[in-house]
């Protein structure tokens, strides 16, 4: 949250959960996973299956997709492969046409670009259907990665690895936390990681 969110949040009088998040800092509670493990774990399966000139390609850019960013960054460093040409990034909000866009843009940086971990689903959907116009073959010239494993991940031709995230879950423990809290009975634990999986699908598998 901004400092003007936060403000708001902690003088609002009740419980709060903010959600889709873990850090050391909550308001009050908080329920999530860590975005860094997500990015970083991304990166380290595609370079585990042998891609090198990984790119981050990017939309928006809040603060989870920061910490993303952050994980990927740090995977590619340990790796000794970090380059920050291949990070490619905009303020504009994400779509499918959005990551055709900046996947264009990344190959015009690194033409020899072989592998690519989006912030979000709908920016590899872009990916992946730019590598079907221009040819490109997946998994084999080019690895896609998203994150937040979206239903059409799994559908796509090829599927596409994506993180999990438990959306539903985090959803559903915010509001029994909420509600407990309410009544007198809060947890003794205030921030909650239910953490995330990396679904291992053909975009990746060279």
């Amino acid at each position: 949250q901004t400092p003007t969110s936060r403000r708001l949040l902690e003088t609002a009088g009740c419980p709060v959960v903010q959600v889709m998040e873990t850090g050391p800092d909550p308001v009050d509670m908080m329920v999530g996973f860590s975005h860094f493990d997500g990015g970083k774990a991304a990166t380290e399966h595609m370079i585990e299956m042998g891609y090198r000139r990984i790119g981050f390609i990017g939309a928006r850019m809040d603060p989870r997709s920061q910490r993303r960013l952050a994980g990927y960054r740090a995977a590619m460093e340990g790796a000794g492969l970090f380059d920050p040409r291949l990070i490619t990034t905009t303020p504009v909000p994400s779509s499918v046409t959005l990551g055709r866009e900046l996947f264009r843009d990344a190959l015009a940086k690194v033409p020899r670009l072989d592998g690519v971990f989006c912030n979000n689903d709908d920016i590899a959907l872009g990916v992946l259907f730019e590598c079907h116009r221009a040819s490109i073959a997946v998994p084999m010239t080019i690895g896609i990665t998203g994150f937040n494993d979206l239903d059409m991940m799994e559908v796509a031709f090829p599927s596409v690895t994506s993180i999990r995230t438990p959306r539903y879950e985090i959803g559903r423990l915010s509001v029994a936390m909420a509600l407990a809290a309410i009544a007198g009975k809060r947890p003794q634990e205030p921030v909650v990681d239910l953490g995330f999986e990396l679904k291992c699908r053909e975009s990746t598998a060279r």
